[in-house]
């Protein structure tokens, strides 16, 4: 079977409108009990780096190998080498720190959650490599194509609002994240020379700012959000500007994904025309797996040249989900978007931070086949 990422010319057939994969998921995985106790013992100074790295390399071996039976054409490394979807990049970031975010997780019954969000402390710059050592381990186990996730520029902003980060630091939001975006070029530049050809950004604060009450919110705190909406899909241009011929770029918009519970909802419309024609990347993986995300409608804004993978497949809960349902969703889509440029996956990670959505590895494992056995049922 001819790989979807090298096929043909210059940039892959992303660019005409095709996500490089049928079947695809977010990226972060479930970690076993096994690599919970080795990060918790890590930071009591129980065991030593080399023992850390020995079980982290077992884990992932472990995970690509649940992903290629599911029969995914795509790995990743589960995020296994992070706390959190953003962690280490904050981490090896420097200029980044720590503090309280200003949102709430919460869920259907009113359940709140604090969570922390990056802070800036001083100019940003990367002094070594953020997810090339995770690429390169990847690469070196998996049969499959992998795939490297990165928080998305506004993560380092948002959560905050207009307390991003010390006043000293930058005079203003576009000076950041000119700063920033040389992190990511430098960072995707490498990946692209160690034969990386998928970078997928996830993208929270978009998603956030499609909920009427999270505006409200950022208003209050004395923030104009279709503003922001600008400035985060210009820092999406900025840090993939300088991508190599053969980097495929794909966007993650997601509202929000700790233990089951969310931040936000709300349908694409009010970003829709700004972030899917304006943003420089080859295809969006969008969330549609409950009410909450909306519907199809705002697909209809989708460039021609761009794809779209339908998050229809839920992470969040142990239901697997209707390939009945699936596939007549599909054809909803279908409707805004040619089903040649369309594609599944399960709507977010099943574990954007290290304690994992309340599903098991058995439901992370169905749920990643329902996306291969749907995308063959409705695609061919």
């Amino acid at each position: 079977m001819t790989d979807p990422m090298t096929a043909g010319e210059g940039r892959p057939p992303a660019t005409a409108g095709r996500p490089p994969f049928r079947a695809d998921h977010i990226g972060s995985l479930l970690r076993p009990k096994r690599l919970r106790d080795a990060f918790k013992q890590r930071s009591a100074t129980a065991i030593s780096d080399s023992e850390f790295r020995r079980v982290q390399d077992e884990a992932v071996r472990g995970v690509v190998k649940l992903q290629e039976n599911a029969g995914l054409e795509v790995v990743t490394d589960g995020e296994f080498r992070r706390t959190s979807y953003w962690a280490r990049f904050v981490l090896l970031t420097q200029g980044l720190t720590v503090k309280q975010a200003m949102f709430k997780f919460h869920d259907e019954h009113g359940h709140e959650t604090d969570f922390t969000a990056p802070y800036v402390t001083g100019k940003v710059s990367r002094t070594s490599p953020i997810t090339l050592d995770e690429y390169r381990f990847v690469a070196s186990v998996a049969k499959a194509t992998p795939k490297i996730t990165m928080p998305s520029p506004s993560t380092m902003h948002f959560y905050r609002c207009n307390d991003y980060g010390d006043p000293a630091a930058y005079a203003d939001a576009r000076a950041f994240f000119s700063d920033l975006g040389k992190v990511y070029q430098q960072e995707i530049a490498e990946l692209a020379k160690a034969g990386c050809r998928y970078v997928q950004l996830d993208e929270v604060a978009l998603a956030v700012l499609c909920d009427p009450a999270a505006r409200d919110k950022v208003r209050a705190a004395g923030q104009d959000p279709g503003a922001l909406v600008d400035l985060y899909v210009d820092a999406i241009n900025e840090a993939v500007k300088s991508r190599p011929p053969g980097t495929v770029i794909g966007v993650h918009m997601c509202r929000g994904n700790y233990k089951g519970k969310y931040l936000s909802e709300g349908g694409y419309d009010s970003i829709a025309e700004k972030l899917f024609q304006r943003a420089d990347v080859n295809h969006f993986l969008l969330e549609f797996d409950t009410p909450r995300a909306g519907d199809f409608a705002p697909l209809r804004l989708m460039p021609r040249t761009k794809g779209v993978v339908l998050g229809m497949v839920s992470s969040k809960v142990p239901r697997l989900e209707s390939l009945d349902v699936l596939r007549r969703r599909a054809d909803e889509a279908a409707k805004y978007v040619d089903p040649s440029r369309l594609a599944i996956s399960p709507q977010c990670g099943f574990a954007s931070t290290i304690g994992g959505n309340p599903v098991t590895e058995d439901d992370e494992r169905a749920k990643l086949k329902l996306c291969v056995d749907a995308a063959r049922a409705i695609w061919g």
